[in-house]
């Protein structure tokens, strides 16, 4: 009776330790094709959409990524969309600091134009995109680069498009209400 318990307590085992290889390697496979497809994706080759749709939300990124790089601007800021709210807060605050890099490589195409009017809301939409990266993440040094250039830029654009029927004491007055700057402290 003990000898039985044990043989089948041994195959149980064996059988579990088996299942567990086979997750495994399973899982490594799904990892490395979802690799593979970043990847393509990163280098400018496009790939099938039903991929990207039933992989991880890291494959849909770097899907916004390659649109964002083909200028495909409506169908990045959709992909994004889709996975603002997924995964952790690191990859959540990546999400939105690729958001906000959508929003201000549009916005300085428009300034390239002097299309002031549309550059203002897509400016506005970038710093609230990194804030939000920022507030999930605050070592992301990239986001509080990018969130200065954008607070810095809009100074600029204020001052391009402000009529000038303003003295120059009430400009300087707006733009240092506005200028970024993160205090020193003590020394």
């Amino acid at each position: 009776m003990i000898r039985r318990i044990r043989h089948i307590t041994l195959w149980a085992v064996l059988l579990v330790g088996l299942l567990t290889i086979l997750y495994s390697v399973e899982s490594l496979y799904s990892t490395h094709h979802d690799n593979q497809l970043i990847q393509q994706l990163t280098t400018g080759q496009d790939v099938v959409v039903n991929q990207v749709i039933t992989g991880k939300p890291e494959l849909r990124l770097a899907r916004a990524f390659y649109f964002k790089q083909k200028h495909r601007y409506e169908e990045a800021l959709s992909t994004l969309s889709l996975i603002m709210d997924k995964g952790d807060k690191a990859f959540q605050a990546k999400a939105r600091y690729n958001l906000g890099n959508l929003y201000l490589e549009q916005a300085l195409q428009q300034v390239k134009t002097m299309n002031m009017n549309a550059a203002l809301p897509l400016l506005g939409l970038a710093k609230q995109a990194y804030r939000q990266s920022l507030a999930l993440d605050s070592s992301n040094w990239d986001s509080k680069y990018n969130l200065e250039v954008a607070m810095r830029l809009l100074p600029e654009m204020d001052s391009i498009i402000m009529p000038d029927d303003d003295g120059p004491i009430n400009q300087k007055s707006q733009l240092w209400t506005t200028v970024p700057g993160f205090p020193r402290g003590l020394p």
